[in-house]
């Protein structure tokens, strides 16, 4: 009896031994994913708009998942909403048949995109060396869709730009980002049949990305991380 009182007074006290180590695990804990939410400003550059980042800013917003691989590198996808307007006239260039067209309309994207932080991201409990603050760059593809006015428009899209993220908390992420998604498409900018057609004003074709239309999201986002990677807790 004395034998078996013995032992479990023995392993109480490896377990009031470990907790100590349990708990600093506990606090080093990395997430999987992140669910979140966006919302900024939404330019477009085409025939409309050539030279001038930033002109005609509308809202945009939407939903983002994003997937850690590790702390500098990770997936992320979304799916947003934004909508882009532009105008010929004031323009430098003169178009062929001397009319101007104006154009608004909604762009939806559901996108994918390879991050890569330049510091190792993290409360700074589990990696030596890992900041709270760390700068980012985005690469990925697309699907643009952009029902009428005038006709349907779907393309592949291009997203190349930068980002900042900071953890504001244990679990919870604060960032800004600026993109360029370059289109496939020449036809964001057509959304009436009638008058000048900005999807080929001077009449000479092009091959692949050039003279295509592309549009800009400068966004900010606030995120949730979710699905802890468990750790086992060593002495």
């Amino acid at each position: 009896m004395m034998h078996e009182i013995r032992q479990r007074i023995g392993e109480l006290a490896a377990v009031l031994l470990l907790l100590p180590v349990c708990a600093v695990s506990a606090q080093e804990l990395e997430y999987n994913m992140e669910l979140g939410g966006m919302v900024g400003g939404c330019f477009y550059m085409g025939d409309a708009n050539y030279a001038t980042p930033f002109k005609n800013m509308s809202m945009t917003g939407g939903i983002l998942a994003r997937y850690n691989i590790n702390p500098r590198m990770a997936v992320k996808g979304d799916l947003a909403m934004g909508r882009i307007k532009g105008s010929t006239k004031g323009l430098a260039n003169k178009f062929p048949s001397g009319e101007h067209s104006t154009f608004s309309r909604n762009v939806y994207e559901l996108g994918a995109q390879f991050e890569y932080n330049f510091f190792a991201y993290g409360t700074g409990a589990g990696y030596k060396g890992s900041h709270r603050l760390a700068p980012y760059l985005i690469g990925g593809l697309g699907l643009t869709y952009a029902p009428k006015p005038a006709d349907h428009v779907v393309a592949m899209s291009f997203p190349l730009g930068l980002g900042v993220k900071y953890k504001i908390a244990e679990r919870i992420n604060m960032g800004a980002e600026w993109t360029m998604r370059f289109t496939t498409s020449d036809k964001l900018d057509v959304t009436s049949k009638e008058g000048l057609q900005l999807n080929d004003p001077y009449g000479v074709k092009s091959k692949g990305l050039k003279n295509r239309d592309s549009y800009s999201w400068l966004v900010l986002y606030v995120s949730y991380d979710m699905f802890p990677k468990y750790r086992k807790c060593n002495n």
